[in-house]
This record gives C-alpha cells, sequence and structure tokens, in this order.
C-alpha cells in the first residue's frame, strides 16, 4: 500500500499530538459563559432603612458583558425577611423585587442568575434600624441658674413648645455638692412645671479609679434626696468609659440607679461610640460629642452596626463649633436620618478646641436656640424646617 508523505508523519507522532491534530480532545466545546449580577438599588452609599418598612432591590445581570435576554429569571434572598416575588423576570437585563424584614442591624441581601450552567452572584449589605421616635433635646445646662440665667429661656421654651421634649442636665459644684441651692431648686422646678425633665450631672472620670463607686453613689443620692424625685428624672453620668475593661464598674452604677427607681434614666457619656456591651448598663449613650464638622462624617455603618439594634432614642448627639443656625439645621437633620439613628441631640455655636482644652461650649445657651427648639419640633412632625 502507498502512503502520502503527510500521512507519514502523523503516523510517527505520540498518539496525543495526533487526536490534537486531527481534531480530537475537547476544543470542539463551547468555552463557559461569564456570567454576572450588580445590585443596583439600594447602593452603598443609601441602605439604612427602617425595620416594617419595603426596600426595593433591583439587580442587572450580564452574559459576557451582554445583558440577559428578556425573560431570564433572577432570584432573590436574605437570611431573614421575604423578598416578593423572590424570582423576577428580566427586562432590559434586569430586574426587580421588594424586601421587607423585621430583624434590626446589618443584613446581606442576595441576588442571582444562571445561564447556560453558569450562576453569577450578587450581595449587598443594608442595614435596618427600629422604628424611629420621635427627636427630645438634651441640653448640657452647666450654667448657673441666676435669676436671668437661660434657665428661664429653657423653661419658657419647654412651655412654649409641648410637643419638643426637653431634657437639661443640672450640674451645681460640678456635680458635687452636700446641701441645696436654692436657686437650682427654683430654675429646676420652674422647668419641669413647663415641662422639661432634669438629670443630674455626675462625673465617673472614665472608671479608672480616681472617683470611687462610694462617691459617685454619693452624689447621686445627693441629687434624689436634696433636690427630690419629683424634680430629677435620671442621672447624667460623665466621662464615661468606652472599653470593656471598665464595664463592671459602670454595671454597680447602672443597678444601683435602677434600684432606687427602675424609672430613672441613666445617660452614659462616653463621648465617642464605646463597646457594645456599654448598651447594657446605659439607657442612652452618648456616641458622639464634638464638632459639626466632624459629625458629618459621623457613620454608624462603619463605626459600629451595632448600634441599628437599638431605639433611636438610646443614642444622644452633641455638637459644638456649630457655627451658624443653618449649620445646627443641618446637624439636626443628619441627627434624625436613618443612618445616624439618633433621637437626643443638641448644637451650639460655641466653642471648644481638644489639643488646647480651650473654650466651654456648655457655658450658655446657643444663639440660635429658640430655632433649634423649632427645627427639632419641624423634624418630628415632616413640616418645613424654620427660617434662620
Amino acid at each position: 500500500m502507498r502512503h502520502s508523505r503527510s500521512c507519514l508523519l502523523l503516523c510517527a507522532l505520540p498518539m496525543a499530538a495526533l487526536l490534537t491534530s486531527c481534531g480530537g480532545g475537547d476544543s470542539d466545546e463551547p468555552a463557559a459563559k461569564s456570567v454576572a449580577v450588580l445590585i443596583t438599588a439600594p447602593t452603598s452609599t443609601d441602605n439604612v432603612f427602617t425595620s416594617g418598612s419595603p426596600v426595593a432591590v433591583r439587580a442587572s445581570a450580564t452574559v459576557d458583558g451582554s445583558p440577559v435576554a428578556d425573560g431570564t429569571v433572577l432570584r432573590f434572598s436574605a437570611p431573614s425577611g421575604t423578598f416578593a416575588p423572590t424570582a423576577s423576570a428580566s427586562r432590559s437585563g434586569a430586574a426587580s423585587s421588594t424586601f421587607t424584614s423585621s430583624a434590626t442591624g446589618p443584613l446581606v441581601v442576595s441576588a442571582a442568575v444562571t445561564e447556560g450552567g453558569q450562576t453569577g452572584l450578587a450581595t449587598q449589605t443594608i442595614f435596618l434600624r427600629s422604628q424611629p421616635g420621635a427627636l427630645e433635646i438634651l441640653v448640657p445646662a452647666y450654667f448657673y441658674p441666676s435669676a436671668i440665667s437661660d434657665w428661664n429661656a429653657l423653661a419658657a421654651s419647654a412651655a412654649a413648645h409641648p410637643n419638643v421634649a426637653i431634657t437639661a442636665i443640672m450640674n451645681p459644684g460640678n456635680g458635687i455638692f452636700g446641701s441645696v441651692d436654692a436657686n437650682f431648686t427654683r430654675a429646676t422646678t420652674q422647668f419641669v412645671n413647663a415641662g422639661g425633665k432634669v438629670l443630674g450631672y455626675v462625673y465617673t472620670r472614665y472608671g479608672k479609679g480616681s472617683r470611687s463607686i462610694a462617691d459617685i453613689k454619693a452624689n447621686i443620692n445627693n441629687y434624689l434626696v436634696l433636690y427630690g424625685r419629683e424634680r430629677i428624672s435620671g442621672i447624667f453620668l460623665d466621662e464615661m468609659a468606652s472599653d470593656t475593661s471598665r464595664l463592671d464598674f459602670y454595671r454597680e452604677i447602672y443597678r444601683y440607679i435602677k434600684a432606687i427607681d427602675p424609672s430613672l434614666r441613666v445617660v452614659g457619656n462616653p463621648g465617642m461610640v464605646p463597646a457594645a456591651e456599654f448598651a447594657s448598663v446605659a439607657d442612652t449613650l452618648v456616641s458622639f460629642e464634638g464638632s459639626a464638622v466632624d459629625y458629618q462624617k459621623y457613620d454608624p455603618r462603619t463605626a459600629a452596626p451595632w448600634l441599628y439594634t437599638y431605639a433611636n432614642k438610646a443614642q444622644a448627639m452633641l455638637t459644638h463649633n456649630t457655627a451658624s443656625c443653618a449649620a445646627m439645621q443641618g446637624a439636626m437633620q443628619a441627627a434624625a436620618s436613618a443612618r445616624n439613628n439618633t433621637g437626643w441631640v443638641y448644637a451650639t455655636e460655641r466653642e471648644f478646641n481638644y489639643k488646647t482644652g480651650v473654650g466651654n461650649p456648655w457655658a450658655a445657651l446657643p444663639s440660635y436656640w429658640e430655632a433649634l427648639v423649632q427645627t427639632v419640633g419641624a423634624l418630628n412632625s415632616g413640616a418645613t424646617l424654620p427660617r434662620c
């Protein structure tokens, strides 16, 4: 038999090479498709919602870079809550669903599509907070109640705006006193009768031992005995620690106050977001104390997503260096936002410099005090903000 030169050469090759050159192996199988999914709503910058409220979720899908065909099914899921529908047919490469959950805190939602045996998956973290309560004003009223002091303005505002809850922190002698001051009795009585509430100031030196628990308990007792439960609604624990090494110190103080009267409100002021465990030793935490400029950067999503598992009334903000009425309104709007989830608020243009320790932002009410009260009232009712 005669053989062509090319056939003789092929026959001399190894079998694997022969199969390849003659068209054997997998070269005729189509390449795997590239399937991708992108969640386009909600976005990573606007992803905090109220628990129980419907959240619109939208996703797009592509195969080899082109939108999937109309009618392609995208499936939506989450570890808790419900999607309606769970499977949605695409149009122009995108599909939508509505998510609802009664959970609070961070939650991951997913969208997936399968094409040609390949599955694409995308996830997005959202944050759910409980239904917010109305904003309340928390005033560090660290000014003496003389006959013409700002305590008169506090009482007047409480009477004129019964729809806005105002709580003032009284601070006689930096919280250390052994007798009644008649001016404080007069001022707090007038304020409470007008509808306000009063907290007694007690500093704690961050639980490091320079103030003993016995001394702190004595301060608490003096407020309640000398000024009376009819005036004192709770205790403001200043200079609160933020790390868990001091947690037992504050747990003892908290239990002591609640043993006197469970309805006494305990507000702790670490001035920053503390460890999550501190939510068990205070009814409200001042999770931000600082300038209005810094408050605009405040974001619990990155700093402390656990804050979303608590009601907004469990968090307070105190801003100083809030230079204008407009800046104050911006701070109030930020506090009321779902992202910040803050229920107790205050702002002043008075300044404090943390580097030098110069300034006393709480020595008087802000010049825009009345506008602050009106702004909080407008935010609570959904009305237009007052003009500055």
